[in-house]
């Protein structure tokens, strides 16, 4: 069994990591290049391996963010990183025409996508997000979009609101960043997940005006929401019915939760859909996917919604999504049946050890995602987080990373399981968390449950 704890591994170059974030914030704003990459200790990493990463000390740690689910076969996978090189030793960036590796890797996704009836490929979901908007404006000519307190469909200005909100803001005017132009913020509209009547009431407050509606089928920037029964089965009506575009943000739960997606799970079908993250298993790239009729709307095509990017459909990133889809397809890795396994085992352990110290908590996720929310009560949508303890949320993931197993030391964020997982990791983990949520407990760090 690989030990993936930091007890034993002194190492000469400890405080070399600080000395990286040092070096790092001196030249790069706030020393990462994403905010939420600054956690502190562990301050900067130098090798990933597998379901390792290492960081500047050399202190080994089982990963569970994993690039924010990126990584679905582990890091450093070895038929991914064949395939790369393979790929280069013959083409590398064109920019003209089209490609053999892009042909396969649109065909591959159109034969695995529910609503893929034609693809394009972009290097982030951010971007994906900006397509399928711009597109869903451009072929319905309205200008406004529909987006889920909580859900996160990354950088883009008119989505860039009202993710991790809080009270005071939710549900209100809560853009994530300064400069954002008050007409990108304000034509995009915010429901509440679980609830259709929420849709509905912007939908007659805008006849014929709502462009879009776009939704994580599984809202996992805010750890786990689960849709109810007929929840998407609604808006796939209710779009139908006014004539809007309904675009699933599978960035997340694309590939991950199965090869087609939630799509694929739930059994409907998006006009579009944005996915990327994992399907290069942690390299850049990324797609969009959707109707025929609405796809026709791209230049490429003859139509007026531009299509550009000098990086679509390089050759690095091709490759790597051919290697990692064909990886999820071969029945020998068998990448559901192991990922979702250890995902039931984590979960299960998880609602034991809760129960055993009176925790207050709902353990949730789906597959391979688990998550731990520190609440009592149901939790359908963001209202009901707004109850979660977000300190011992974070205190918890906090003292994970100190036992050896890496998760994101933020409230509501969402913890992965690889391939390259074992059942050995998992059962470390439990003896972790058995001992973390022990001793936050005799401290008082939650609230005995109601009885």
């Amino acid at each position: 069994m690989n030990d993936t704890s930091t007890e034993g591994h002194a190492d000469l170059h400890v405080g070399r990591a600080k000395r990286m974030a040092e070096r790092a914030a001196r030249i790069i704003p706030g020393g990462v290049n994403s905010a939420t990459r600054a956690i502190g200790e562990p301050w900067a990493f130098s090798s990933a391996k597998g379901a390792t990463i290492t960081d500047g000390d050399g202190r080994r740690y089982t990963d569970y963010h994993a690039a924010f689910g990126a990584t679905l076969l582990g890091h450093a996978d070895e038929r991914v990183n064949a395939a790369i090189g393979q790929a280069i030793d013959s083409i590398d960036l064109v920019g003209l025409g089209i490609t053999d590796l892009e042909i396969e890797l649109a065909e591959l996704l159109v034969d695995s996508i529910p609503s893929a009836e034609m693809v394009i490929s972009t290097l982030s979901g951010s971007e994906s997000v900006q397509q399928a908007i711009r597109l869903a404006r451009g072929a319905t000519g309205r200008p406004l979009v529909v987006k889920f307190q909580g859900c996160f469909h990354g950088s883009y200005d008119p989505v860039a609101r009202n993710v991790i909100s809080t009270p005071e803001l939710a549900y209100g005017r809560d853009p994530n960043s300064a400069g954002i132009l008050d007409d990108a913020i304000d034509n995009t509209l915010i429901a509440e997940f679980n609830d259709l009547d929420s849709v509905t009431e912007l939908f007659d407050q805008q006849p014929d005006r709502i462009a879009a509606v776009i939704l994580e089928p599984v809202p996992h920037n805010v750890g786990a929401l689960l849709p109810d029964h007929g929840f998407l089965e609604g808006l796939r009506e209710l779009t139908q019915k006014h004539g809007s575009v309904l675009i699933f943000d599978e960035v997340i739960t694309g590939f991950r939760h199965a090869l087609g997606g939630y799509q694929e799970v739930c059994g409907i079908t998006p006009d579009l859909t944005t996915f990327g993250k994992a399907m290069g298993n942690g390299y850049p790239v990324a797609g969009m996917a959707g109707r025929a009729d609405l796809m026709s709307h791209f230049s490429s095509a003859g139509g007026k919604v531009m299509l550009a990017g000098t990086f679509n459909g390089n050759a690095v990133s091709m490759a790597a999504a051919i290697a990692t889809v064909k990886a999820l397809l071969d029945p020998e890795v068998d990448f559901y049946t192991h990922v979702f396994g250890l995902g039931d085992q984590m979960r299960a352990g998880l609602r034991q050890i809760t129960a055993e110290f009176d925790i207050p908590a709902v353990v949730t996720g789906f597959g391979s995602v688990f998550v731990t929310y520190f609440l009592e009560g149901q939790v359908r949508g963001y209202r009901d987080l707004m109850r979660n303890n977000d300190s011992a949320y974070a205190e918890f993931h906090r003292r994970m990373i100190d036992k050896g197993s890496m998760m994101l030391p933020m409230a509501l964020k969402r913890n992965h399981i690889s391939l390259a997982h074992t059942q050995a990791d998992i059962d470390r983990t439990l003896d972790q968390a058995r001992e973390v949520l022990g001793a936050m407990a005799a401290e008082g760090h939650f609230a005995t449950k109601r009885s």
